[in-house]
């Protein structure tokens, strides 16, 4: 009886064996590492009650996921870091507000621009000295490591520039009085002097004219398609004019 019973429990071991073998095996999730600075608001921050990342830029790149059918990972990491990565492919795409530029085009690949902006000049409501670029010569300048607003100022002739890891931080020497000025997108900028209108504003035009676009890395270029696909239907769809409505113009309120 036993070695019956034996023979029956190892045919039942052999049959699942190779029912296992002849399922299909599960589905790898579609997924990506998207880094983003989060320290730039209104497009990208950490919720402090949640933890988790808020802003345009987060509402845009899931909008475009759901679109591409793309399961994303946001990692929370500095600028600099965050393009250093984007060179060695560490990350699969980036959303943190980044300027397209050709310097940056030779290490990594971007979608369509989804966002026009410029640099802009802050300075303290009792400074009547600092208007326009030219009257930078020779100041200290607050920016933010890596930023395009970071390499228009240390073009600027003897000035001195502060780089700070987050954008928030020269502002705040820019309240301290730890800098004269800070040099960063405009956005941004108005949305630390609406926090601030009594210490802080925002002089003269923009210095730039500048494309916001997704980061992808150079060797996905699959990737980079799905993205454009998606980014192209989610602005039909209106969707970008949502996010300005909510972020920029409400400021994420």
């Amino acid at each position: 009886m036993k070695n019956k019973l034996f023979v029956v429990l190892a045919l039942v071991a052999v049959f699942a064996m190779v029912l296992t073998a002849c399922a299909p095996a599960a589905a790898t999730p579609n997924k990506i590492k998207v880094a983003s600075d989060a320290a730039y608001p209104p497009f990208e921050m950490v919720d402090e009650a949640t933890k988790e990342l808020i802003g345009f830029d987060i509402d845009l790149f899931n909008a475009i996921a759901k679109k591409a059918g793309i399961e994303v990972e946001f990692v929370n990491i500095g600028f600099d870091p965050l393009l250093a990565g984007m060179a060695q492919c560490q990350y699969d795409a980036a959303i943190s507000a980044i300027t397209i530029t050709d310097e940056r085009k030779q290490n990594m690949t971007f979608s369509d621009p989804y966002f026009q902006a410029g640099q802009a000049i802050t300075v303290s409501t009792k400074n009547d000295t600092i208007k326009t670029e030219a009257d930078l010569k020779g100041k200290t300048i607050g920016t933010q490591l890596g930023t395009t607003g970071d390499i228009l100022a240390k073009k600027i002739e003897g000035a001195t520039v502060k780089a700070y890891d987050s954008v928030d931080l020269a502002f705040q020497d820019l309240l301290n009085g730890q800098v004269e000025a800070v040099v960063a997108d405009n956005v941004p900028s108005e949305g630390f002097v609406g926090k601030n209108a009594d210490k802080i504003k925002v002089v003269g035009g923009l210095l730039t004219s500048e494309d916001y676009g997704i980061s992808v890395c150079k060797k996905n270029p699959d990737l980079l398609a799905k993205i454009n696909k998606a980014l192209a239907e989610v602005k039909a769809e209106g969707v970008i004019d949502q996010l300005n409505t909510k972020w920029i113009k409400g400021q994420g309120k």
